[in-house]
């Protein structure tokens, strides 16, 4: 159970801000200007898996300066130092945002939403990436959320409170779904989170038992995809094992937020883990199995087009993409 010491270890108001899906970060209001991050112009990518094919759906990217605490243990000149090594900025992050699309016969599997209209002016790619890969909002019967921080939920519904994905049943963690929809739980939260639980409210609140559907961690949620719990960013964070014919694609979620840092350093701890020590053995774990079992991956917050392999690298791992 996570306690109200756990939300200010899990970086307090920051914590608070991603999860509600405001990603200002602490101190922006003097930060400096890096300027605007770049939109891909192609925001789709398509890959066979087996029969089935899974589309990465950019939803675009924002850019946050790269502050002392975004590492909560580690000192921030080993943390630039990592990127300048890489040949990346060491000023601040660009952060990108992709779903995935799984078409599989008749079935159409959405894996997470992005924000639709309720995020920043370099958000919000998510529909028009989907018209642009042959497919209408209409279309998806499933969507499966793996947690419910903003930039993962906010876009089940638009401004006006309209479902974004009207033919769909939306499946969501059980246990992510117990925690953040418990009201005692919100009542005791600080000020500063009782934002993150309203999002929740605001996205899932008022949905049926036929539109709303709970699922354990381990199960088979729809033909072709496993759930697979991944407990720690948050307490009900999970992943989803998509097999078809021998050939498997691990969609990660947010085991790894920057992946140039936490899949090199996979014992550090990005600041919006609200359980830092379980979500570094979830990663771990994850990690270890994907190398293990060669498996193609993507991340919600790997570089577009978010497909790769990810191979041992010292005493961390290192995310390839597909060329």
């Amino acid at each position: 159970m996570v306690t109200r010491r756990d939300f200010f270890v899990g970086g307090g108001a920051a914590l608070a801000a991603y999860a509600a899906g405001s990603f200002m970060p602490l101190g922006a209001q003097s930060a400096p200007n890096f300027g605007a991050p770049s939109v891909v112009q192609v925001g789709f990518r398509k890959q066979k898996i087996g029969d089935i094919e899974v589309i990465a759906l950019n939803d675009g990217v924002t850019r946050r300066p790269l502050a002392a605490e975004f590492v909560r243990n580690a000192p921030l000149g080993e943390v630039q130092e990592l990127l300048r090594s890489q040949n990346l900025p060491t000023e601040y992050l660009d952060v990108p945002y992709t779903a995935f699309l799984v078409v599989s016969g008749n079935r159409k599997v959405l894996m997470d939403t992005g924000f639709s209209d309720n995020g920043g002016p370099t958000t919000g790619r998510l529909l028009a990436n989907l018209n642009a890969a042959g497919y209408k909002a209409e279309d998806i019967d499933t969507v499966i959320l793996s947690h419910f921080h903003g930039d993962h939920i906010l876009g089940v519904r638009n401004k006006a409170g309209q479902l974004v994905y009207p033919n769909a049943k939306i499946m969501v963690p059980s246990v992510e779904h117990a925690f953040w929809m418990d009201d005692a739980r919100m009542a005791a939260a600080p000020d500063a989170m009782k934002g993150a639980f309203q999002t929740v409210r605001r996205m899932l609140g008022g949905l049926s038992d036929i539109q709303l559907v709970k699922f354990e961690a381990g199960t088979e949620i729809v033909p072709g995809i496993k759930s697979v719990a991944a407990y720690g960013h948050t307490p009900g964070h999970t992943l989803f094992m998509v097999e078809s014919k021998g050939e498997k694609f691990a969609y990660l979620a947010d085991i790894t937020n920057v992946p140039q840092l936490f899949a090199r350093n996979p014992d550090w701890a990005v600041q919006f883990d609200m359980n830092a020590e379980e979500a570094r053995v979830a990663r771990r774990k994850v990690f270890d199995m994907i190398v293990a079992d060669k498996v193609m991956a993507g991340g919600f917050h790997f570089p577009f087009p978010a497909f790769g392999r990810v191979e041992k690298l010292g005493n961390g791992f290192e995310f390839k993409p597909v060329a």
